[in-house]
């Protein structure tokens, strides 16, 4: 009998169509998460002051209008003095997170340029995002408080600042070229540690090429008043620079154009346009003068001239007062530090000059008889500058160093010489030996006393000869002679008795003057012709010599 045989009975897993619908879930939603993530783009830190009119997941960030970002997180500071936003940006936007990309907030805001940022008051504040030239990427930033003034990218020219004396400029006032708006300022900022102010300007396209090597920049307060030789002079600037002030800039004078400025060319800012013209050297002499006289009058950046020419600067009144004196000086002077800057005679202020040939020149001049005064520049404010020039009568100057700087000869001037010429004059009488002057003096006197005397004696004399009777009848006595004399010439008239019987008589004396000539002749040849007979003379014969 054979054993049964068991079928075998296999089982057969097919796949079931309802896992498909959770499969394409799945896959969906990875591509969703996948394609929301890489349009999320980076996450940027930005730093501001205040976070006004900032909102988490509302506040955008555009760029020409078009959106770039939005604020997903706004928090404080660690140290509480600002606010931090986080900014999630668009893919887009990821190569224009450099390290000089700028961005501020856009908002509502009135200057002397207009009224901007209008359009947010409906639709709120929003960041604007500059973006910048660099590859270098970053993503932490500074809001800026006020909006460029130019994009980085933007055709023109940027030159540095730098001012020692204090001034009202700030950031988007104008700058100006004879009264024409041709850029602004970008920056301002104040260094502690040098203590001067340093200003970074944009000059737009395209007066870039106004700015040259020899270009002066100075602050423009609107009205500039002066008072100089040539009169009362008054000048005023455009009605933005009246209200806010702002920078201008030319070339001196006497000074050639030079060539275009370089990028981020540095420059001296002058106070005022006076200043600018008078300029600003990098080489010079320093010398120091020790001077004798009052230095009432004499301040810091008055002139130093040479026969009214300007080369120099006074820098300090007075300089290192409490300093050792030369052991050569009789009495205590002031000593004052002056600029010599051989620069001001050269044209070009961009060449170097050869300051040992300077130095070499000047003490030729000084061993020539060059000597420093002091002179009255104002007579109404009693300014002083210094005067350079020669004289003939200067004492020769040895060489002398006061506080390691070399020392330039003075000589009395102006008042100062008038009172020593004066006191030299009051020395020279009292040595005068007067006594015997005075003595003959008094004698003079006396003899003159008495001749007034003898003249007062004689004058009483007259006076009492005209007091008698007698004299006042003389005059009628002199009327009746002076009559008689008139009638005694009347009888000699021409056609009077007289006058013809005086020229009859006249006419008989020259007939018998003529009538005696003969006789006369005779006597005159022969004395005794009265007495004896007139002989005649043969005429000599002449004879041979023997």
């Amino acid at each position: 009998m054979s054993e049964p045989t068991h079928a075998i009975r296999r089982t057969q897993r097919s796949f079931s169509p309802i896992w498909i619908v959770p499969i394409v879930a799945v896959l969906i939603g990875a591509w969703m998460l996948y394609d929301n993530l890489s349009r999320l783009g980076s996450t940027i830190t930005l730093t501001v002051e205040t976070a006004e009119g900032i909102e988490a997941g509302k506040t955008l960030i555009k760029t020409r209008n078009v959106e770039m970002g939005k604020i997903e997180k706004v928090s404080l500071s660690k140290d509480l003095k600002s606010a931090v936003l986080v900014a999630r940006m668009s893919p887009q936007a990821e190569e224009m997170l450099t390290k000089d990309t700028q961005f501020w907030v856009e908002k509502p805001r009135i200057g002397l340029e207009g009224v901007s940022g209008l359009g947010t008051v409906l639709s709120g504040a929003y960041i604007q995002l500059l973006p910048g030239k660099s590859t270098e990427p970053e993503d932490e930033f500074t809001v800026l408080e006020n909006p460029p003034i130019a994009a980085a990218d933007a055709p023109g020219l940027r030159v540095n600042l730098t001012s020692h004396v204090g001034s009202s400029v700030r950031i988007g006032d104008s700058v100006s070229y004879q009264g024409y708006t041709v850029g602004r300022v970008e920056d301002s900022r104040f260094d502690p540690e040098k203590r001067e102010m340093h200003h970074r300007l944009y000059i737009q396209s395209p007066y870039e090429m106004l700015v040259t090597t020899n270009t002066r920049f100075w602050t423009a307060s609107g009205i500039d008043v002066s008072l100089d030789s040539q009169g009362f002079n008054v000048s005023m600037g455009s009605l933005e620079s009246l209200v806010s002030g702002g920078i201008t800039f030319g070339v001196a004078n006497n000074s050639a154009a030079g060539s275009q400025a370089k990028e981020n060319a540095d420059y001296v800012l002058f106070n005022d346009e006076k200043s600018a013209q008078e300029g600003h050297y990098d080489d010079y002499l320093d010398y120091v003068l020790l001077v004798d006289d009052t230095v009432r009058g004499l301040t810091n950046n008055a002139p130093v001239e040479y026969r009214g020419v300007r080369i120099g600067t006074v820098i300090s009144v007075p300089w290192n007062f409490s300093a050792p004196q030369p052991d050569s000086l009789s009495r205590f002077a002031i000593p004052v530090l002056i600029r010599i800057e051989p620069q001001r005679l050269d044209s070009d202020e961009s060449q170097r000059i050869d300051l040992k040939a300077w130095a070499t020149r000047l003490d030729k001049m000084v061993d020539y008889g060059m000597r420093a005064t002091l002179k009255s520049g104002n007579l109404l404010t009693g300014a002083l500058f210094v005067d350079l020039n020669f004289y003939k009568d200067a004492e020769p100057f040895k060489p002398i160093s006061f506080a390691e700087v070399k020392v330039f000869p003075t000589i009395s001037a102006g008042f100062a010489q008038i009172e020593l010429k004066v006191s030299n004059l009051l020395d020279k009488l009292t040595n005068l030996n007067v006594e015997p002057v005075i003595a003959s003096l008094d004698k003079t006197l006396v003899s003159t006393q008495q001749t007034m005397d003898k003249v007062n004696s004689i004058a009483a004399s007259v006076d009492q000869l005209l007091a008698d009777p007698a004299i006042g009848k003389m005059p009628n006595s002199v009327d009746a002679t002076m009559r008689q004399l008139r009638d005694t010439l009347n009888g000699f008239a021409p056609d009077s008795q007289g006058y013809n019987e005086l020229t009859q008589t006249l006419s008989r004396l020259e007939k018998l003057m003529q009538d005696m000539q003969p006789v006369i002749r005779t006597l005159s040849d022969q004395p005794n012709a009265l007495l004896f007979n007139k002989t005649l003379t043969e005429d000599p014969q002449p004879r041979a010599k023997p």
